[in-house]
């Protein structure tokens, strides 16, 4: 991909990332994420580019903006975008820290086409490739992953999201001895702090959106990290109640049309299929590796993380926007 076009995609999280900022702390998450859904889609659009939104908000039906299937851009490189335009709408929303806008683009067909539905998701860090499996229990990952790193179990750290169905896992995890960091929300911050060469975490283990697992799985194989997902039925990754089941039959319905099997494991061959990946994310509120939006002195700050896959480059961008 054009080195140009890459640099391009940060002014999209850039937006993103401004937009989201005007609602952090008030309270609305929806309202928060529609702002930023806009402005993404409105700088995508400005851009020289023939793009397809692989996996988004949603189905069309379900999103006005940024559905699965959209075409963004005014004609160009044929290219396939993953968007969360908030990695944590919550966190934005209660004004936490750790909200990013992400975005992840390929040439056309080398990203996964996926409903937007749960997935259950194992990431490690280049030093760890091709030690994980998913079609393993969790603690035998661990415990195959002290061995090769020749360390106790109480030397790893997993970081997974602070959610009930989280619950029992992390239980097991301290009686193991494993250190484990619950965050809030936001996967995809969670899932590169395994490839970060500062950071203490081993393993990233969540069930969370599978947008966010394919904006993952681009920007941990430009990092040299690895990956594996499967895609889970809302009755799986929830309770199996009547009205999960029935959008288990919709999920089912566009697992099928897509080509892609609920259970079945994803490797990040398979979520990103070529090296020529770029990724970004840009700050809205202060997190473990990016700054969020400041205001000062008639401007607006942003701190932007682009990863280019393809010449193994990691860029941090700050952009100040005079008002």
């Amino acid at each position: 991909m054009k080195p140009e076009i890459a640099f391009n995609f940060s002014q999209v999280t850039e937006a993103a990332a401004i937009a989201g900022y005007e609602w952090l702390g008030r309270g609305d998450k929806n309202a928060g994420d529609a702002a930023a859904v806009e402005a993404m889609r409105k700088t995508l659009n400005e851009l020289n580019i023939s793009g397809e939104i692989v996996i988004g908000e949603g189905e069309i039906d379900e999103a006005p903006m940024l559905y699965i299937g959209e075409k963004v851009g005014k004609g160009g490189t044929e290219i396939d975008i993953a968007v969360d335009p908030i990695d944590g709408t919550r966190m934005t929303a209660m004004g936490q820290g750790g909200a990013i806008a992400v975005l992840a683009a390929a040439p056309k067909g080398d990203l996964l086409k996926a409903p937007d539905m749960y997935m259950e998701k194992l990431v490690c860090g280049p030093e760890l490739k091709g030690q994980i499996n998913l079609d393993i229990s969790l603690e035998e990952n661990l415990t195959h992953i002290a061995s090769f790193l020749n360390k106790p179990l109480s030397d790893i750290t997993v970081v997974t999201l602070a959610k009930p169905r989280h619950e029992h896992m992390i239980q097991q995890l301290h009686k193991l001895g494993v250190k484990v960091f619950a965050e809030p929300d936001g996967d995809v911050a969670a899932s590169l702090l395994t490839c970060m060469p500062e950071s203490e975490v081993d393993l990233m283990y969540c069930i969370g959106g599978a947008p966010e697992g394919v904006v993952s799985a681009a920007a941990v194989r430009a990092m040299g990290g690895d990956m594996q997902g499967k895609l889970l039925l809302r009755s799986q990754a929830k309770e199996p109640t009547i009205e999960n089941q029935k959008i288990d039959e919709v999920e089912l319905k566009r697992c099928k049309e897509l080509g892609v099997n609920p259970g079945e494991k994803l490797t990040i061959e398979t979520m990103a299929k070529s090296d020529a990946v770029v990724f970004s994310a840009t700050g809205i509120s202060n997190g473990s590796f990016l700054s969020g939006v400041s205001v000062s002195n008639h401007k607006k700050t942003t701190d932007t993380l682009l990863i280019e896959g393809t010449t193994k480059t990691l860029r941090r961008i700050k952009t100040d926007y005079f008002l």
